[in-house]
């Protein structure tokens, strides 16, 4: 199935980079207008160079707290938010997953509580209801979403950074996802449509996009933005810029991974799709990779991969994201 998003052209005002968003919580691409997504984008390549020439700048966060509410593992989103909030001159706290996420009291009254002691909560949970019914509780803090089994935003972020600096200009590229129907790969699709990108994704029957993430995209595509659905993974990859995979059981579904061998086996990133992507094509992956899973060493290993670029970028992201929603 071929969705096309259209050829919308906005008329963007010149804003400053550093001025606030729009939106009190960055729950999901679509929180971002698309003058704002070039924002972020252009903010983090900013701070990205200052902290390679030693330049700390002004600390954003200076004076202010920051929560870490993350009831699932992670190394990448906390190890970046915590480097990131610290040399922006913020403080963190990191209650316990029990207390913040458990039985012992409802998950308003914690949001209401900790609106009183902090200025933003970045929350890594499965379930988006729980994030937005948070979010939706504490009308004076920020809340940033770390990953749901819905959305992964703030890895998107970090990738479209990372191909910009090795493509260049965004709009008219193509970039494959080859996989699960996921979190990542939703997020991959709406901020490809606001950046004018065209999205490829391959998926095997049964695990495809959602149709409500292919609404989205398509009612934010600017510039001539396709998204392209199909369950070959050579008609994704050929003559793409860059091949992006996940794995193929995400947390939450582990019980499930032995079958999702099976199904996914076939679309494994391996030498030979690489080929079919061509000799210029990058290969992108959120990381932790299962390695001789969805990507073999070759690839991963390879001079195409860049994901060890996209993982630094998350910490440049975050810092522009941060410091946008300070602003407000």
């Amino acid at each position: 199935m071929i969705t096309g998003l259209g050829a919308a052209r906005l008329s963007v005002t010149k804003q400053s980079s550093m001025a606030p968003l729009g939106a009190k919580d960055f729950l999901s691409v679509l929180d971002l207008t698309h003058a704002e997504l070039d924002r972020v984008l252009e903010l983090a390549g900013r701070l990205k160079r200052d902290r390679g020439a030693g330049h700390a700048g002004p600390g954003p966060l200076a004076g202010q707290h920051v929560a870490l509410l993350f009831d699932k593992p992670s190394l990448r989103t906390r190890a970046t938010f915590v480097i990131a909030i610290h040399e922006l001159g913020g403080e963190i706290i990191e209650p316990l997953a029990d207390a913040a996420f458990g039985s012992r009291e409802a998950l308003a009254d914690v949001a209401r509580s900790l609106e009183r002691w902090v200025t933003t909560a970045v929350v890594r949970t499965l379930g988006r209801e729980r994030l937005q019914q948070f979010a939706a509780a504490a009308k004076g803090l920020h809340v940033i979403n770390a990953l749901t089994a819905q959305e992964h935003p703030c890895q998107a972020l970090a990738d479209f950074l990372t191909l910009q600096e090795h493509v260049g200009a965004l709009a008219g590229r193509t970039l494959a996802f080859v996989g699960d129907g996921n979190n990542v790969a939703a997020s991959l699709a709406h901020a490809g449509a606001m950046l004018g990108v065209h999205v490829r994704i391959a998926s095997p029957a049964g695990f495809e996009l959602p149709d409500e993430v292919i609404d989205a995209a398509k009612a934010v595509a600017r510039s001539g933005a396709t998204l392209t659905l199909t369950d070959d993974p050579t008609e994704a990859v050929t003559g793409a810029d860059a091949v992006y995979t996940d794995a193929w059981a995400s947390m939450g579904q582990e019980d499930e991974a032995e079958a999702r061998a099976v199904v996914f086996r076939p679309y494994q990133v391996n030498a030979a799709l690489m080929r079919s992507a061509g000799a210029k094509a990058l290969f992108m992956h959120c990381l932790p990779a299962h390695r001789g899973e969805e990507v073999t060493d070759e690839v991963m290993d390879s001079r195409a991969s860049i994901v060890f670029d996209q993982a630094e970028n998350r910490l440049h992201a975050q810092k522009a994201l941060l410091t946008l929603l300070a602003g407000q």
